[in-house]
């Protein structure tokens, strides 16, 4: 079968190594542009473009979809199937008409639930005991498409994004060679969602990643597992930016208002009160600096009980 590959993220790499290692015929990869990433702001290649270079694939990063020269690009290659994973943008109808057996996207929630772009994070800052991937047809509208297949995992409630996007990437590129088998032998089913049951996962903003400490401690928690290890959550101490990758619910009868020290654990974190129960925080990053364990944290901070995080 010969595709044309369109994806960006790390969630994408495993299905595009996967139809590779397959044989499948790929004239063309389509990826973001290189963007400026981490604190130096250096111009860095998205995850599908290094992998892309790695096998020495024929690739793009146009700026804009919707232009002539990239409908025209796509059509040279006289695709079958176009496969979308984690590409960052809808495609427009004049590239959805192009392949004969469609374009399939690999989405990483159980649709019609967590319709968007943060899919995982979303699930899991909502507290979700079970997720997964869909595969799909698309069409002109976000993530509307009839399902092909899906596979769902149940989670520990331990898990942070990074573990379990991790784990959903390798669960979809086997969902996504499964579903190209049964599209190119015309005997995948193709089930219409039920939009009246859709749940949305937009884009992650700053306010998402601020802890509100007046919460409960199981909701912090899990929005804490749902931002680690990008984009993290953060708190704020003496004015500066704290970022909290992983903590654990406490119970404690300390008084205290919510977003205060507590308690101090040495050689394990320290204990901040929330507007129900408490939170064990057990790994931190200050502005600038690398992330650590709060055990080495408090060893080289003068963070003391009454002290209080939040505010700015």
């Amino acid at each position: 079968m010969r595709l044309v590959f369109m994806g960006t993220s790390q969630f994408a790499v495993p299905s595009l190594r996967k139809l590779i290692l397959s044989g499948y015929d790929i004239p063309l990869v389509v990826t973001q542009p290189d963007r400026p990433a981490q604190r130096g702001r250096k111009l860095t290649p998205p995850p599908v473009k290094l992998l892309a270079e790695e096998f020495e694939l024929p690739l793009i990063q146009p700026e804009s979809i919707r232009t002539p020269e990239f409908a025209q690009a796509i059509k040279r290659t006289e695709p079958q199937v176009i496969v979308v994973v984690s590409y960052g943008k809808i495609l427009p109808g004049n590239i959805l008409k192009i392949p004969p057996l469609g374009c399939i996207n690999v989405h990483g929630s159980l649709l019609p639930a967590y319709r968007g772009a943060a899919p995982i994070q979303r699930a899991l800052m909502a507290g979700e005991k079970t997720v997964g991937v869909t595969t799909m047809y698309m069409d002109e509208t976000m993530d509307t498409g009839d399902i092909i297949l899906q596979r769902a995992i149940d989670l520990t409630g331990d898990e942070d994004y990074g573990e379990t996007m991790l784990r959903l990437s390798d669960i979809g590129a086997d969902l996504l060679l499964e579903t190209l088998e049964q599209v190119e032998w015309g005997v995948n089913p193709r089930i219409p969602q039920d939009h009246s049951r859709a749940t949305y996962a937009p884009p992650l903003t700053a306010e998402d990643e601020l802890i509100k400490w007046e919460m409960k401690s199981q909701h912090i928690r899990d929005q804490i597992r749902g931002l680690s290890p990008e984009p993290g959550a953060y708190t704020w101490l003496n004015g500066e930016k704290l970022k909290i990758f992983k903590a654990q619910t406490v119970e404690t009868e300390a008084a205290g208002q919510p977003g205060e020290v507590v308690r101090l654990i040495p050689n394990k974190g320290f204990v901040v009160k929330a507007g129900e129960g408490a939170l064990l925080v057990l790994e931190v990053q200050r502005a600038g600096k690398r992330r650590i364990s709060a055990a080495d944290f408090l060893r080289g901070s003068r963070l003391r009980e009454g002290d209080r995080l939040g505010g700015c």
